[in-house]
């Protein structure tokens, strides 16, 4: 039995007792793994391929370690120019072992929410708000409100003045 399963953005042919290297995860070593974005399984023949993803397939996987890759070397050079570039990169990967592939029944793994931070006053003031929403108005939607709230004289002010004269208006 194998399966194609998605691990870190890349696709994996992956069997059990496999050991295969990724792109590092972010939980510590010795912990356990589940994959849901199964792409493909072939059970003795039987091949079951997903649309992008079979409901309920799962693989299993233990974090053996973290490390370094082999350093790969980059080298640019342009002909008689006199331009050479050397540089080297080293991936961080992550040693996984592939412990059990289910092809059915397995429930999805709840996604960490990511909490936004929330205003420390849950309301806000409304003079706040509409202060903010003056200064990003226009000059013509600022003439056109303060033709809606009745004041006079406004054509010919500038945009801070119009903002000023709105809000000594409501006070």
């Amino acid at each position: 039995m194998y399966a194609i399963v998605e691990i870190a953005g890349q696709q994996f042919k992956v069997a059990k007792d496999q050991k295969v290297f990724v792109h590092r995860l972010s939980e510590e070593e010795g912990t356990n793994v589940n994959f849901d974005n199964v792409l493909l399984l072939d059970n003795d023949g039987k091949v079951e391929v997903g649309a992008p993803a079979i409901d309920g397939a799962q693989v299993s996987a233990k974090i053996l370690r973290h490390l370094k890759g082999d350093k790969v070397i980059v080298f640019k050079k342009k002909r008689r120019k006199g331009y050479k570039k050397k540089n080297g990169h080293r991936q961080y990967l992550t040693e996984i072992q592939i412990e059990n592939i289910v092809a059915s029944g397995a429930k999805k793994a709840e996604k960490k929410e990511v909490k936004k931070a929330e205003p420390k006053k849950e309301e806000v003031k409304s003079e706040a708000r509409e202060e903010l929403n003056l200064s990003n108005m226009t000059v013509a939607e600022l003439k056109s409100l303060a033709k809606e709230k009745g004041l006079e004289g406004y054509s010919s002010l500038k945009k801070a003045e119009l903002i000023e004269a709105i809000e000594n208006f409501k006070s």
